[in-house]
């Protein structure tokens, strides 16, 4: 293969960046951000003010360590509404049972103190409301690992303040400002309910499709008043707007909308490292603007003043706004961007004197000119539906008969968009051009989308994938005997069916934390998630309890397959993943072994269902890049 430009280490990557995950404070005076401490993302704080030099020196007395965490990296923190407090969330090893901590900024040399400390106990959300601002209110199922409750948690004491019990059918609560307590459940026909509960009594609002919404109205924003909620819906549309509920009469009335894309729910319901399609004043609650997604972002200002911001902050980057964060004044702004080839680039903007700076580059050492763009395509599926994908070449070499990494979002109900992915980067440095395909059954592009893939696992939705490969052979980008088939959760299983499925068409697969076996994923669910998969899992794939159902299911499942694979496989997993358990993993491998097919099998005993330690995750690429190497002819760091 023709030379491409210097490789880029893995380690450059995939270790932790410089900083990331900027939030200022209510009282617009600190920053908090991610950054590395022995090897592990640890919240730091400095003074928005102060200097800010490409990485901290640990000598610096202006830098402040927070947390203290050198056994699993921290995800998610925020400020409490006060800034007294910074809040974090963290897990065991992958377990998923996310407990909440307490740090106190004035006082960084404390410990932090865990505000939920119930073995085995997931907190699953947290709300803060201007009301209370020396409180959290916490869903979490201590009581009954089936069953979430609402607390009201005092960050001062500890003390946690039971609000809701669960009686059996609630899935999420919600309070408002003034008080109010709402629950959402489900009905047996996977119709969504909105109740209000007032004393030991439940009031039923309003109710919403199941094949509308898989998992409930996204977003759920009070508003100010307490009469109201900010939701996305999609009655009478095939496309998901914004709407104002009232909670007396239930009644919809439209706020914003957009002709042509959707609300921009999917992906900060699946992860909530996404910034909400929402951008609300963080003292008041008043909306101030509206996401949009469709190749690029778009945002609709709906307050005045955001209306004079928005504009000032757009001017700081040629990438799409992504995470915002304000004080209270909403006058001093800390903003990070999404960029294809810029990780996430920080500034603080200050509207009192228009004044901008750039506080950081998550990855200073990455420079944007040696990454590849990531194009927008479309392709026709074979059926006539329009798939839209995205291609990413390398540079710096012919860019014809590339062998292609064919990537695979999880999910299904998710979606690949336009922005920095270091997976994506990392294949193009090393010379493969990389497929990433929206599938039908991906979200964010209307409900017919969506439900086109229904009972079409290992179905429709492969087709789509191998349509799509067609594409990139057709235009010449691609290599037809030397394509490997990759992804994570829903991707690593769609691997395994185009290993086992379509065995002729793929030199190698790789499933990452994949599931092989559809009747065990859907009885595997989690007990206080078992509720709420009746309009993804159930109506998608197959109810377990039916035989004729399970009968399909199985025929669709990898495992029932396994001999009819002959290309070599990589399977990656995590020892506590709760989401797909290791079995699906271990009997692949076992089957497979069994016969002297070629397998190679990563588990990691400290990680779940997505690896989080940057040590993780350098053994895991590095894993990679010798196996594509060896396979498709890519190029490997030496040595690796």
């Amino acid at each position: 293969m023709t030379p491409g430009p210097d490789l880029i280490t893995v380690e450059e990557f995939f270790a932790p960046p410089a900083r990331i995950d900027a939030r200022i404070s209510p009282d617009g005076r600190t920053v908090a951000y991610r950054a590395p401490w022995r090897d592990r993302l640890n919240v730091f704080a400095r003074d928005l003010d102060g200097d800010w030099p490409d990485t901290d020196d640990p000598d610096d007395p202006t830098v402040r360590r927070l947390t203290s965490d050198d056994h699993r990296s921290i995800d998610t923190f925020f400020w409490s509404a006060d800034s007294r407090y910074l809040l974090y969330l963290q897990d065991s090893d992958g377990d998923e049972n996310h407990h909440l901590h307490r740090v106190d900024p004035a006082h960084p040399e404390e410990p932090a103190v865990d505000l939920t400390p119930f073995p085995g106990a997931r907190v699953l959300n947290t709300q803060c409301c201007d009301d209370r601002p020396a409180s959290v209110f916490v869903q979490i199922n201590a009581r009954r690992p089936d069953l979430v409750d609402l607390h009201e948690l005092d960050l001062d004491t500890g003390r946690l303040t039971p609000l809701a019990e669960n009686p059996g059918d609630v899935l999420g609560w919600l309070r408002t400002s003034t008080g109010r307590i709402l629950a959402f459940g489900m009905a047996e026909d996977g119709t969504h309910l909105l109740w209000e509960r007032d004393g030991g009594e439940f009031r039923l609002i309003s109710r919403f499709s199941g094949l509308d919404h898989l998992f409930g109205p996204f977003p759920q924003v009070p508003t100010p008043d307490g009469a109201g909620l900010w939701i996305g819906s999609a009655r009478g549309s095939d496309r998901t707007r914004l709407v104002r509920l009232d909670l007396d009469t239930g009644e919809e009335t439209g706020v914003d909308s957009h002709p042509l894309f959707d609300l921009d729910t999917p992906r900060p319901e699946a992860d909530p490292r996404f910034p909400s399609s929402l951008i609300v004043h963080p003292a008041t609650g008043e909306l101030l603007g509206v996401r949009y997604l469709g190749e690029r972002q778009e945002i609709h200002a709906l307050a005045p003043h955001f209306a004079e911001v928005l504009p000032r902050l757009a001017e700081l980057s040629d990438g799409d706004l992504a995470h915002v964060s304000c004080d209270d004044a909403g006058q001093r702004w800390v903003v990070d961007f999404t960029h294809d080839r810029e990780h996430r680039a920080t500034w603080s903007y200050d509207h009192a004197t228009g004044t901008a700076r750039r506080l950081f580059r998550p990855y200073p050492h990455l420079d944007p000119t040696r990454l590849a763009p990531m194009a927008p395509v479309s392709v026709r599926s074979r059926d006539g539906v329009d798939l839209p994908c995205h291609l990413t070449l390398p540079v710096g070499v012919e860019r014809s008969d590339l062998p292609t990494v064919v990537l695979l979002h999880g999910g299904p109900w998710y979606r690949d968009c336009w922005g920095y992915d270091p997976e994506v980067q990392f294949l193009a440095n090393r010379g493969y051009a990389v497929l990433q395909v929206n599938f039908r059954g991906s979200t964010g592009y209307g409900k017919a989308f969506t439900r086109a893939a229904i009972g079409e696992f290992a179905g429709r939705m492969h087709d789509d994938v191998l349509d799509a490969v067609d594409w990139a052979i057709a235009r010449g980008y691609t290599d037809r005997d030397r394509v490997a088939i990759y992804g994570c959760s829903y991707g690593g299983y769609a691997a395994l069916v185009g290993a086992a499925f379509t065995p002729d068409r793929f030199a190698a697969a790789i499933s990452y934390t994949g599931m092989s076996d559809l009747v065990e994923l859907v009885r595997g669910v989690v007990p206080f998630a078992r509720r709420s998969v009746r309009n993804s899992f159930i109506r998608y794939i197959g109810d377990p309890d039916d035989p004729e159902q399970v009968a399909d299911m199985t025929a669709r499942s990898p495992i029932d397959r396994v001999d009819d694979i002959t290309a070599p496989v990589l399977l990656i997993h995590g020892a506590n993943d709760v989401r797909v358990d290791r079995g699906h993993a271990d009997r692949v491998a076992e089957a497979l072994r069994a016969r002297g097919a070629e397998v190679e099998y990563l588990l990691n005993e400290r990680e779940g269902h997505w690896f989080v330690n940057p040590d993780s995750n350098i053994e895991l690429y590095r894993t990679l890049e010798r196996f594509l190497a060896r396979h498709l002819g890519g190029r490997a760091a030496r040595g690796g």
